[in-house]
């Protein structure tokens, strides 16, 4: 018997992994997320399957499905949004298999930055522009961020930020972004990347929180700060396809024409 871990990606069902799709349809079980996972992800369920949405549920609710179904023999798909590595909360569930002896595996889904990034039709490293992005949260209600991992502290470093769970704190973004990034700064606001009701609001640093404001968005919403979201053309062209750069499977320079 084993638990997996299966990542559905941000909400558009086309973008599951088809191992993600095979585990799916071949599990006896399957435990989805649907407040973020929509019914449609977990439809290719086998005929008779024991589908079960844990949104109302506890972590001991959960893990007693589970310790029923290891008991029975049965194979578990546990489905959450995006890609479980990323605020999938599977560490603890994975803590309370390993203490009872239940094997699981983790299949990677497509996370909500890069496919808000793909409806955006743009790359979020551009020579030049940006070379990092910090994935990261705000505190508010859920759990406290380890002592060092501030917005203050990444916003020093000038990389793009993908903000999870800030949309109620697009203000307090505001005031501690602002000083290092300019009130300009383009922001992009992602609500339900891949449902059939997504939106993006675009906005800058100052502007955002009354246009998100006007559109009543109040969860389930990335928040993505920094210059490349801009309307950018002046930059450099990457050396990866650069004729005059040589690499190890380009070890000659190209002639000049």
């Amino acid at each position: 018997m084993t638990v997996y871990f299966i990542g559905a990606g941000p909400g558009d069902p086309e973008l599951l992994t088809k191992k993600a799709e095979r585990i799916i349809g071949q599990c006896p079980v399957c435990l989805y997320a649907g407040s973020l996972v929509p019914a449609e992800v977990v439809a290719g369920a086998p005929e008779g399957a024991l589908v079960m949405d844990t949104a109302p549920m506890t972590l001991e609710d959960t893990h007693a499905v589970i310790l029923d179904s290891h008991n029975k023999g049965l194979d578990v798909a546990r489905v959450h949004s995006g890609d479980p590595s990323l605020y999938g909360a599977i560490a603890e569930q994975i803590r309370k298999l390993r203490a009872d002896g239940i094997d699981y595996q983790i299949i990677p889904g497509v996370p909500a930055y890069a496919a808000a990034a793909a409806a955006l039709g743009q790359e979020l490293t551009v020579p030049e522009i940006a070379q990092s992005i910090v994935l990261t949260r705000v505190s508010m209600k859920s759990t406290s961020m380890p002592e060092g991992e501030t917005l203050e502290n990444f916003a020093r470093t000038g990389a793009t930020l993908a903000i999870h769970l800030g949309i109620r704190n697009l203000r307090e973004i505001h005031r501690i972004l602002a000083p290092y990034y300019g009130d300009d700064c383009p922001v992009v606001v992602a609500y339900r990347v891949g449902w059939p009701d997504q939106m993006f609001i675009r906005g800058t640093l100052a502007d955002i929180h009354a246009k998100v404001r006007a559109e009543k968005i109040t969860r389930t919403a990335l928040i993505l700060v920094g210059k490349v979201l801009g309307e950018i053309t002046d930059f450099k062209d990457s050396a990866l396809y650069d004729p005059g750069v040589p690499h190890v499977l380009r070890p000659k320079v190209a002639a000049k024409v």
